[in-house]
């Protein structure tokens, strides 16, 4: 939104043109009395006479005049008052920018070399500035080279970590997570693929929306407790239930205060919990107790029959009829008690075969794997085609053993002398690859390899109570024998699942973000929970949630809708790219066609999305304990304001907008346009008009924004807030 005349100026040039206006009237008045004491009755009566019918020609002149006095003033006021205010302001922006462009100083126009002198000034003092911050950061640079090798392998060794790590302060807000975890909290979510559980974990958030907070306290104080005893490395467990239903084992460490490292008693400065979702442990638990206590009591009746009977038919004397009739129990508790044993077996083998998970393996690794498992056998081995690409999905250990078994019995039985392995995708809808085992000479009736299929894995002296088909039900492929007339060969066919590609939206691949997340930040072991009300926080000390919406249209109050919604978080001072939140909404309603080439979103990618009713209630909780920012700020809130009747849900948290921020901090400027501020802070504007992108966008300006408040003594929320509305733009409405 463009402003050509701003109300400071407006207000300067009216009060100037009163002022003059006044005083000519007040020279007017005082030289007519003068005069007039001068001259006699008859002089001031002809006075008059003369001049009272010319008097509207004497307002007229008087009025060109003043306005003529207006114009000067104002253009005394664009190049003396202005023209070097924007240049400050200019100068002021490029001080936040890592390379500063040029300055553009105003006042060119007028011809005022003075201004153009003291714009290529500044701009020598700004390169010059550039120049010494970039000889220091080389040098901090340089300095800091094993400090960031030591951040790197923090990372790397986190990210790789297979167990689930969060640590936090002692507010619980998170300080460090690592992948395992983000991946475990998608699971705990209520919406996990609209918000990827992003909404439950990330930077500064607290740990309480997935613990009970008495829980952690608890676990805390007993930790406390043993330091005080002088305990080294006390830790403490706890299982708990999420509110999703889920089983959580947590392990808590504890996090001495490095003030002093000699002390015995230093304090705690944080924790450390060790996450594992133990549902499918419990179950399967219970289920091993259900077989236990199934094959006790289940058997126990039929024992005691047996053993009645048994003792009824140790007497001599018993009648034919009478020992039939109790050699006939006998037999039916026997197989009663056969049935259920093997039903037992059963449910047994069952669990086995789901015991280990399925887990991504590079297609050639396994092939390798395989050679290396066959090749004591005493037979030749190797490949034919094998995609290198090809990512399975697999119980690496069953999947081994089962080829493994084949190929013992090939060597027994038929006196195969080699075997090779091939593995490529196979032409299905469903996605999979195709494992062969491959050899020449003998074939083999289908009646031997369906008996192969069914009858448990033996191998190089391991056994298993698993046999091929049921490995193959596990992983939901298929299994059989194919003959290869025309090359002479026979081949066992395993065809099995894919790994899943990385569904989850690479929501940062267009704004440039750094390869390894950052998913940790220890500047927050100093951050405490202030009891002071929000207004009184600093600026810097807050965290915020960045969005912005794509909508239909302009006119919320006349049925526009939501049709993405894109947010980041800025916790301490910095932006967290990874843990953002966008979501394509379906609005159901049309589309206008003049609307699609501003957002580039078309029916087709908003149908079968969520509505707005499924996806708020996610960014109502991924935006919880933070400000919002938006730019123009005023017209996203009204969107979400019109939902709070249909989703129960209100935002009532505090909102900054960075558009009359922007007002406060470059009064001067013409356009305070998000793209125009971008341009002012050197910020590369990517995603333009897209929700994620302007909300990235929105919050680099933000960060910004914050130092030049700071500049004119904008430190709080409130003093930001308050400032805010005196601005124009703090008048539009929606």
């Amino acid at each position: 939104m463009a402003v050509r005349r701003d109300k400071r100026q407006l207000r300067w040039v009216g009060t100037a043109a009163l002022a003059l206006a006044a005083a000519l009237l007040l020279w007017l008045g005082a030289s007519a009395a003068l005069i007039g004491t001068t001259m006699a009755t008859d002089e001031r009566t002809l006075l008059w006479d003369l001049l009272g019918p010319r008097l509207p020609l004497l307002v007229l002149s008087g009025a060109l005049l003043v306005a003529g006095g207006a114009a000067l003033v104002q253009a005394a006021y664009q190049r003396w008052i202005a023209a070097p205010a924007r240049l400050l302001e200019q100068a002021k922006a490029q001080m936040t920018v890592d390379r500063p462009a040029p300055l553009k100083p105003p006042g060119q126009g007028l011809g005022d070399p003075t201004l153009r002198e003291l714009g290529i000034l500044v701009d020598a003092l700004l390169q010059n500035r550039r120049r010494l911050r970039d000889d220091v950061e080389a040098q901090v640079a340089e300095g800091s080279r094993r400090v960031e090798q030591e951040r790197a392998r923090l990372a790397a060794l986190m990210s790789e970590l297979t167990q689930s790590v969060v640590v936090c302060n002692l507010d619980g807000r998170v300080l460090l997570y690592n992948n395992r975890a983000r991946l475990q909290f998608k699971t705990l979510s209520d919406a996990p693929q609209l918000a990827g559980g992003a909404e439950l974990i990330g930077l500064g958030r607290s740990i309480y929306a997935v613990f009970d907070r008495q829980l952690v306290a608890h676990a805390l104080d007993n930790i406390r407790q043993r330091l005080a005893r002088g305990a080294q490395s006390p830790s403490a467990q706890f299982v708990t239930v999420t509110k999703s239903g889920q089983l959580l084992r947590a392990q808590m460490a504890a996090v001495r205060d490095p003030g002093d490292s000699q002390s015995p008693q230093r304090s705690l400065g944080g924790f450390v919990l060790l996450l594992d979702n133990i549902t499918r442990d419990y179950e399967r638990d219970a289920a091993q107790d259900t077989l236990l206590l199934g094959l006790t009591e289940g058997q126990r009746a039929s024992l005691g029959n047996m053993q009645a009977a048994v003792e009824i038919l140790d007497d001599a004397t018993l009648e034919p009829a009478t020992r039939e009739r109790f050699l006939r129990v006998v037999r039916d508790e026997a197989t009663r008690m056969s049935a259920q044993l093997q039903a037992l077996a059963t449910r047994s083998a069952e669990g086995l075969k789901t015991r280990w998970p399925l887990e991504d393996m590079l297609g050639s690794d396994f092939v390798a794997a395989a050679l290396r498992r066959i090749g004591p056998l005493g037979v030749r081995t190797g490949t034919l085609e094998v995609d290198p690409a090809l990512w399975l999905k697999v119980d690496s250990f069953a999947l081994l053993q089962a080829v493994a078994t084949l190929a013992q019995r090939l060597i027994d039985e038929f006196e195969v002398k080699a075997l090779q392995l091939r593995l490529q995708p196979h032409a299905d809808a469903r996605g999979r690859a195709q494992l062969d085992l491959v050899w020449s000479g003998q074939v083999m009736s289908t009646e031997t390899v369906m008996a192969w299929e069914s009858e448990p894995m033996k191998a190089a002296g391991s056994a298993s109570a698993l046999s091929v088909r049921d490995v193959m039900q596990r992983h939901g492929g298929e299994f059989w024998f194919e003959r290869d007339r025309a090359r002479h060969q026979a081949f066992f066919r395993f065809l099995l699942p894919l790994a899943e590609a990385d569904t989850e939206p690479d929501a940062e691949a267009d704004l440039h973000a750094e390869s390894r997340p950052e998913y940790y930040d220890f500047d927050l072991f100093a951050a405490a929970e202030s009891q002071h009300a929000l207004d009184d926080r600093r600026l810097v000390e807050l965290a915020y949630t960045v969005f912005d919406t794509e909508t239909t249209g302009l006119q919320p109050a006349e049925g526009d809708e939501i049709i993405q919604i894109g947010a980041a978080r800025i916790v301490n001072g910095k932006l967290l790219r990874q843990e953002s939140f966008e979501q394509l909404v379906d609005p159901q309603r049309s589309i206008p066609e003049a609307g699609i080439p501003i957002h580039g979103i078309r029916p087709e990618m908003v149908k079968g999305q969520p509505t707005i009713t499924a996806v708020l209630p996610a960014f109502h909780t991924y935006a919880r304990d933070t400000v919002l920012v938006a730019h123009n700020a005023a017209f996203d809130m009204r969107f979400l304001q019109l939902k709070e009747q249909a989703t129960g849900l209100r935002f009532e948290q505090p909102v900054l907008d960075t558009l009359l921020l922007s007002a406060v901090v470059h009064p001067n400027q013409e356009s305070h346009r998000l793209e125009h501020i971008a341009e002012r802070f050197g910020i590369t504007v990517v995603g333009r008009h897209t929700a994620l992108g302007d909300a990235m966008v929105t919050a680099e300006v933000f960060l910004k924004l914050i130092p030049l408040l700071a500049d004119m003594g904008i430190h709080t929320l409130g003093q930001a807030r308050a400032a805010a509305q005196k601005t124009w733009f703090a008048r539009l409405k929606y």
